[in-house]
């Protein structure tokens, strides 16, 4: 099993700083995935019908069953209709998600993932993301082998089964013991080309599975050599996709690595995230703090650049302001900005070491 990588303590001008990554309320930037859309199907058929009566009964046992029967039929229309209402089930009524799995249709699905039709791969991968969403479920979904199809969908997919894909990936991700095994299936560089080139969901959902997988080390590494930083970077600096936050925040959990604080250099990102401490909002402006304070800890030549970007002014401003509740860490990065020549000067020693 992966233990979720954990952070170190900090020392300085004789004060402990342990977590020195994390926010108060960083989660906040998070919200879960989508589960799905709805209003998307028209469709007059009699298991519509029966469909629309279970979900407005308790009496939905009996169509479970005959939608499992349907999901192993020969016959792809009967597939897709079968997947697509079990995909509504789970959707609509929470305590169904674990009759579906109890029904035994979480194999059948998983077979779906890898259809040649697309629409089909869709309604399976919407209807796994749907039954993710039940804690319970999670284990026997990773188990059952719904990683590498889901992977495998999320680079041929539908536009809708790479962001279904992507919050599957998330849910299962929340499994500490999943982490490294999304990582190695290949999924970084796949979620880095969604961050990337997505839509406005597709960006989201991706920003939220890599933050949850980028915890494990191995998976930080990945994500650097997928060339996440130059989207990230992107994001930060684009007020109009509201995504400074997120992009902000895996950013965050990646400078730990001195890999990624060498990308973010490279990008130009010391510039966004020095603006974020001038104009951005309360949480954007400690968000940047903690980026800081981990790219300037043990390097002299990334302190002159901060410090030449002229972000002392606007720390000093916040500690004034009284609204900081970042305040030692504010206090620690003008310290080390107004020292710049102190410290040790190895900036490519891994902090998370």
């Amino acid at each position: 099993m992966t233990e979720t990588e954990i952070q170190p303590n900090y020392s300085y001008m004789g004060r402990n700083f342990s977590n020195i990554s994390s926010i108060n309320d960083d989660s906040t930037a998070f919200s879960d995935c989508n589960s799905d859309r709805s209003g998307e199907f028209t469709t007059t058929s009699s298991q519509s019908r029966r469909l629309l009566l279970s979900c407005a009964t308790d009496n939905s046992d009996e169509l479970i069953q005959h939608l499992v029967s349907g999901l192993e039929s020969t016959s792809i229309d009967d597939q897709k209709q079968a997947a697509m209402e079990i995909r509504l089930l789970a959707k609509n009524k929470p305590e169904n998600r674990l009759k579906i799995a109890s029904a035994g249709a979480i194999r059948p699905l998983i077979s779906l993932i890898s259809s040649s039709d697309l629409q089909l791969q869709e309604h399976g991968v919407t209807a796994i993301l749907n039954l993710s969403l039940c804690d319970e479920n999670k284990e026997q979904l990773a188990s059952s082998g719904a990683i590498k199809p889901l992977v495998k969908a999320l680079k041929v997919g539908t536009s809708t089964a790479k962001e279904n894909a992507a919050c599957a990936l998330l849910r299962l991700s929340q499994l500490d013991e999943n982490k490294s095994v999304i990582g190695r299936s290949g999924a970084i560089p796949l979620l880095v080309n969604l961050l990337e080139t997505g839509s406005v969901r597709g960006k989201k959902d991706a920003a939220t599975a890599l933050y949850s997988l980028c915890s494990v080390k191995e998976n930080k590494a990945r994500a650097v050599q997928a060339g996440i930083m130059k989207p990230l970077v992107e994001l930060m600096a684009d007020l109009v996709l509201n995504m400074v936050d997120k992009a902000a925040f895996v950013v965050s959990i990646l400078v730990s690595t001195a890999e990624a604080r060498a990308a973010l250099v490279a990008e130009g990102g010391i510039p966004v995230v020095v603006e974020m401490l001038e104009v951005g909002s309360q949480r954007q402006k400690e968000i940047a703090i903690v980026i800081l304070l981990q790219v300037c800890d043990e390097s002299v030549v990334y302190r002159s650049m901060v410090a030449r970007e002229g972000a002392i002014p606007p720390l000093v401003a916040l500690l004034q302001s009284g609204a900081n509740r970042a305040k030692q860490k504010t206090e620690m990065l003008i310290e080390l900005l107004r020292r710049p020549r102190s410290g040790n000067t190895g900036h490519n020693q891994d902090l998370s070491d």
